[in-house]
């Protein structure tokens, strides 16, 4: 009965004109309705070889299954539903469970909404979380709320994901809790918090404009934002920031933890002009936090490219013209030989080198650039 219900449902959406569909549907409908005359066409040759087929005769639902489509088509069907049709699909039948939780599947939707702040530190968390005593066994894991596609979708996701992952031994063998399936959803509801790295954060604090720190992320379905948990800066209490972007957020670029010196390994190579983040902490009980600048040209250089040889000197200077000049902030000078932790109490701790090559990195900078000069 479910899987009338079902294909009734699909060739109402697919055959009606009258409706707004998604680019997805168009392809299936083109899919289906090939299948489908191509299917009665024989029939109708094979029963009654000298009677023309009646195209016009409706085929009839009771002796037909999404199943009894091709391979390659029930597969392109599958690969152009979005996440909550998947989900769904899921539930019609075994067959079809296991092929709708598949990972080649889910790996797609990861990558598309995912991809660019989930990075291998959020994938090893994700493998301990698994481990842990809070995992995928809970039913608080599915959580209903809202979602940009609107409550009738996720509401219908979710329902969907928890049948599929309901306790029986034969549902945990079509989905495996370290399925890409189960990230994807452990994400999407916010269960799970990742690590990732937040630009200006704490709403933009002045403090912390054109800097980039660590946190610990968990989705919003209901504002599609999320919810940042940074480090406890020395004694002082564990930040929570509540409402942040997406376009405020990258996976972090090199492997190592926030109170660890990064070693640069391009320093020989920096030359004015040249986009850097470095490691920056106030005392050396705070975690590093990267900082945009520039490498700027050495007080005996006058500036003119085709004299200029501060690449050759063991000392770089390095630009924060986000600050107003004469800032103490807006210059610093870094040893090329032997770089290690440089600073004091009073300004701060200068680390480790990035030296930007990516377009993309350096126009993030730029579209977060303050308004006004900082003091």
């Amino acid at each position: 009965m479910l899987l009338y219900f079902l294909i009734s449902c699909l060739s109402f959406l697919f055959l009606s004109k009258s409706l707004s569909l998604p680019p997805w549907a168009s392809e299936t409908k083109t899919l289906l309705s090939f299948y489908l005359s191509k299917n009665l066409f024989f029939t109708n040759n094979t029963l009654h070889p000298t009677t023309k087929p009646d195209l016009a005769s409706p085929v009839p639902l009771d002796h037909m299954s999404i199943l009894d489509l091709p391979d390659l088509a029930l597969d392109r069907i599958l690969d152009l539903l979005p996440p909550s049709g998947l989900s769904s699909m899921a539930m019609v039948c075994s067959s079809l469970r296991e092929r709708c939780v598949s990972d080649h599947l889910w790996e797609k939707h990861l990558m598309n909404k995912w991809g660019k702040i989930i990075g291998p530190a959020a994938h090893r968390e994700w493998k301990c979380y698994l481990s842990s005593s809070c995992c995928l066994d809970s039913p608080r894991h599915y959580q209903t709320g809202h979602h940009p596609l609107g409550f009738d979708t996720i509401i219908s996701c979710l329902r969907s994901i928890s049948s599929v992952l309901r306790d029986d031994n034969r549902e945990r063998k079509a989905l495996p809790v370290d399925s890409t399936m189960s990230f994807y959803m452990s994400l999407e509801t916010g269960r799970f918090w990742f690590p990732a790295q937040v630009y200006n954060r704490e709403n933009g604090h002045v403090g912390f404009m054109l800097s980039c720190y660590d946190a610990e992320l968990s989705y919003d379905t209901l504002t599609d934002t999320f919810q940042a948990r940074y480090p406890p800066h020395g004694r002082r209490a564990v930040a929570i920031e509540k409402g942040v972007t997406w376009e405020r957020l990258r996976a972090a670029p090199l492997e190592a933890s926030p109170h660890q010196l990064h070693v640069s390994e391009s320093l020989n190579e920096l030359k004015p002009g040249d986009h850097i983040e470095i490691q920056w902490r106030r005392n050396k009980e705070f975690p590093y936090g990267w900082w945009y600048g520039i490498v700027g040209h050495l007080e005996s250089c006058d500036g003119d490219l085709n004299h200029c040889h501060c690449h050759l000197s063991e000392t770089v200077a390095l630009e924060f013209n986000q600050y107003t000049v004469g800032s103490r902030w807006r210059r610093t000078m870094i040893s090329k030989r032997d770089h290690r932790e440089e600073g004091n109490e009073e300004d701060g701790f200068y680390g480790g080198i990035r030296k930007l090559s990516c377009k993309e990195e350096i126009a993030m900078w730029t579209r977060l650039w303050p308004s006004s000069n900082l003091e």
